[in-house]
């Protein structure tokens, strides 16, 4: 089998390619980058005769579907805003395909995916992804879902690298129209910083306040649990309290809005300014608690009694006692080790359904557990009776 992983010099995208070469087996894993100097330093780091290196611009269609051809499954760490060309890119080389985001840019794509008889699954890394086997798994023990609200933490750096400045000032664009809660059967549109709730993370994060975010599980979630009579889906989101003081302020100033401006007779946007300055100071690339934390509670009804699950998640800490997980690794590792782990079991033949499949559609939310606990990320889970 042979994988073919897009934008696998990125430091996300690598760690997932790390985990191929550890766990999976490929016998052929391709890191395909624009960036021909960072595709073959990860190379390098991988010295795995398995792995090799094509450069590769995703805005070149025809050279992209021409370098995937052949493959089985591609793992895609693109953009959020390159995703609907990566996407009909991997659909029409007639492979399979995975990413991070899942924010919609994939459904273009469907019925390609269809004709080769081959699955798309938008968004599988620690949220959305792993966050969507939680709750399922919650709610495959109960009669009725009332009420699921999705949490996590994202403890990185707010510009360690252009696709995460990305997905920050994408998830708090004032004028997004995706950012939604679901209530009794419908969606309803909320502005940033919505609803706040104080959320308890598993040390060593600690309690913060979390806002509403646009993620997928709130829709992939109500159609999986449609037949459970779910009445509240709410998906909320926190970062490290600078950021979240820094993003408050942008928001609270316009800045959001990324109007142009002039500068030396040139009009650019006031954010993208900003995302550049970030991008290329210590501020933007330094934070001083890195990692990953997830806290899914869901309530329901199990033969006549009220019943919620608390569900969690904790990995090996960034300190350095662990090696591998130091600093920024202990965040990139957990969004890319998940993806890995989705590319290999579609590979495998473990999902049957084409087209664009959703998480919940994929996949036995204890399939996955059990390969995140062979890599030391660890699920959690407490039941409480209530009243």
């Amino acid at each position: 089998m042979k994988v073919f992983c897009l934008g696998g010099a990125g430091n996300i995208c690598r760690e997932a390619v790390l985990d191929l070469v550890q766990y999976s087996s490929f016998h052929t894993i391709t890191i395909g980058d624009y960036n021909a100097e960072a595709g073959r330093e990860v190379v390098a780091w991988l010295n795995d005769p398995r792995v090799d290196f094509v450069q590769v611009d995703v805005r070149n269609h025809a050279d992209t579907v021409s370098k995937m051809r052949g493959y089985d499954v591609v793992i895609d760490g693109t953009t959020i805003t390159l995703n609907g060309l990566s996407t009909a890119a991997i659909a029409e080389a007639g492979c399979h395909g995975v990413n991070l985001n899942g924010f919609g840019e994939e459904d273009a794509a469907g019925p390609i995916f269809e004709q080769h008889g081959r699955t798309c699954l938008p968004g599988f890394g620690m949220t959305p992804g792993v966050t969507q086997m939680m709750a399922m798994h919650a709610a495959n023990q109960l009669d009725e879902v009332d009420e699921v609200r999705v949490s996590h933490g994202s403890y990185r750096p707010i510009a360690f690298s252009k696709s995460i400045t990305e997905t920050t000032t994408y998830e708090y664009d004032p004028a997004l129209p995706g950012r939604v809660v679901y209530e009794y059967g419908e969606f309803i549109q909320v502005p940033p910083f919505s609803r706040p709730r104080d959320i308890e993370l598993p040390q060593p994060y600690g309690t913060a306040v979390q806002y509403i975010i646009p993620h997928a599980e709130t829709k992939t979630l109500a159609k999986a649990l449609a037949h459970k009579n779910v009445k509240l889906i709410e998906v909320r989101g926190t970062w490290p309290p600078q950021n979240m003081q820094l993003v408050k302020a942008l928001y609270d100033y316009g800045i959001l809005r990324n109007d142009l401006i002039q500068v030396n007779g040139a009009a650019v946007g006031i954010m993208d300014c900003i995302s550049e300055y970030l991008y290329n100071s210590p501020e933007g690339r330094e934070t001083q608690l890195y990692g990953y934390a997830l806290h899914i509670e869901v309530t329901g009804t199990k033969e006549g009694k009220r019943i919620q699950h608390i569900i969690t998640h904790t990995h090996p800490l960034s300190d350095g006692s662990v090696e591998g997980w130091e600093k920024l690794r202990a965040y990139t590792r957990n969004v890319g080790i998940p993806m890995a782990i989705a590319a290999t079991m579609i590979a495998n033949g473990a999902v049957k359904k084409t087209g664009i499949v959703t998480p919940e559609e994929a996949f036995e939310p204890q399939a996955i557990f059990a390969e995140l606990e062979k890599r030391n990320i660890l699920i959690h889970e407490e039941i409480i009776q209530i009243g």
